[in-house]
Parts: structure tokens; C-alpha cells; sequence
């Protein structure tokens, strides 16, 4: 019978914090070993705890919190980010993110033409296939800190008539300004909803594995409710709680 095979040093790491957690070793809401100590123990790198961790991170036993360590997670523990939600309007006429962060363009924002397809275009209440003009980044704050994939789109049948009819209009924070300047008074819907990434998008977010996609859906409307346009929200949902004002 051929001997066992050795398990990779990662995994014995995480089956031993594993254990310690589920026998109360290490309570829930208390730090765990530093990378330093259990590298130290194990006799391995600190990339290969990370690896550890990471797993356990995955299984939703471990979080990290940034300068302070690694944490067994407690179903009361709080996410170290705070996302409030909204749009509010400036005195000089800006529309601005209610979260006060400054969302920077990694790089240039591709600009496309595309159909409408049936989900995005009953949230939109347009024909499915009616053209849109379609705004993709990545963007970053906090230097680099935070990472979101934006996506804004607006159907052509919004800009009949306007100066925007041959040319993409700008893309959100930016085209709220420009659908005040067309006179439409607006008013804002989001939906929220989680799933798993596809591959580029865990790529993009530098999402670890078996951490959620948290999906949000913004809908700009006019005084009367007729959509204008369409946001696309998607961040990583490990580590990030939503606030609405009611």
C-alpha cells in the first residue's frame, strides 16, 4: 500500500487554528498567533501562513483586521468598513457620494456601445435590446485601500433630442449634473444582492476565495419615475457593512 501522502504545510496550519477555535482554544472575538509566531512554530515563510489563513478566512472562521491582526470572528463583530449610502446634492450644484469617499479611475474608462438585455432593461423599463451607452472602470480610494467596479448605463431613447444624442454622455458622479442640466429633478433606487465573482472580477477586487460579491443596483429616476439610468456597484463583501438612512 503506498504511504500517505504529507499534508502541505498551509493546511496543517489551518487545521490546527481550526481546531483551537472549535474547542475553544482561541474564543470567538479574540486575536489569534501572530504570522510571525506560527511561522515560527511550523517552520515555514509567513507567505505559507498567509495561505493558512487564508483558508480559514474562505470558511468564514478568521478575519483580518488592518493593523491589528487576526481575529476569530464573532457573529457580533462589526465589518471594518462603513459604507453609508446615498446621494446628496451640494450648494454648488455637484452630486456627491453620501460615504465622502474620493473614487479615482485606475485607468481610462472604456466607453461602449451595447443592446440591453432583459434584466437591465426591465430594471430600466425599456425594450430589451434598446441601445445604451455604457461607462466601465475599476476604481480605487483610500490609496488603493478600496477597490469597486463601476459601470454606468444610460439608453439612448433618455437622450433623444439633446446634445448627448451623437456623444456618450459622462459617466455617474458626473452625468447627475448633466440630467439636471437636461431639467429632470432626480431621485435614486438601489437593490443589493450578493453572489459569488466570476473569475476577472475576483481578480480586479483581489477577492480571496469564498468571499461574496456584494452587487448594487442604482437607479437614477425623474420627478415622474421614469428611469433615467443605470449604476452598477460590485465590491468585495467580506469585510463591509451598508448603511441607509430611513
Amino acid at each position: 500500500m503506498p504511504p500517505e501522502k504529507a499534508q502541505a504545510k498551509y493546511r496543517q496550519i489551518a487545521e490546527h487554528l481550526r481546531q483551537g477555535i472549535l474547542d475553544g482554544t482561541y474564543p470567538a472575538g479574540q486575536p489569534l498567533p501572530s504570522e510571525e509566531m506560527l511561522a515560527q512554530q511550523f517552520g515555514v515563510s509567513r507567505p505559507t501562513v498567509r495561505q493558512g489563513i487564508a483558508e480559514l478566512r474562505a470558511s468564514g472562521l478568521v478575519e483580518v483586521m488592518m493593523g491589528r491582526g487576526m481575529f476569530v470572528r464573532s457573529p457580533q463583530t462589526r465589518p471594518s468598513i462603513l459604507r453609508p449610502r446615498g446621494v446628496r446634492r451640494e450648494p454648488d450644484g455637484r452630486y456627491v457620494e453620501a460615504d465622502g469617499l474620493l473614487w479615482t479611475d485606475s485607468e481610462d474608462a472604456t466607453v461602449t456601445r451595447t443592446d440591453a438585455p432583459l434584466a437591465l432593461a426591465d430594471l430600466l423599463r425599456i425594450p430589451p435590446g434598446e441601445p445604451m451607452f455604457t461607462h466601465d472602470a475599476l476604481q480605487t480610494a483610500d490609496r488603493g485601500r478600496l477597490r469597486q467596479l463601476h459601470r454606468t448605463y444610460v439608453p439612448f431613447s433618455v437622450l433623444i433630442g439633446t446634445k448627448y444624442e451623437e456623444e456618450a454622455p459622462p459617466s455617474a458622479p458626473h452625468l447627475y449634473a448633466a440630467l439636471a442640466e437636461l431639467g429632470h429633478e432626480l431621485h435614486f433606487t438601489e437593490y443589493l444582492s450578493t453572489r459569488m465573482p466570476l473569475p476577472d472580477q475576483a481578480q480586479a477586487l483581489r477577492i480571496p476565495d469564498g468571499v461574496p460579491l456584494l452587487q448594487i443596483m442604482r437607479v437614477t429616476l425623474n420627478a415622474d419615475r421614469k428611469p433615467l439610468a443605470l449604476e452598477e456597484f460590485q465590491l468585495p463583501g467580506d469585510d463591509l457593512e451598508i448603511s441607509y438612512p430611513l
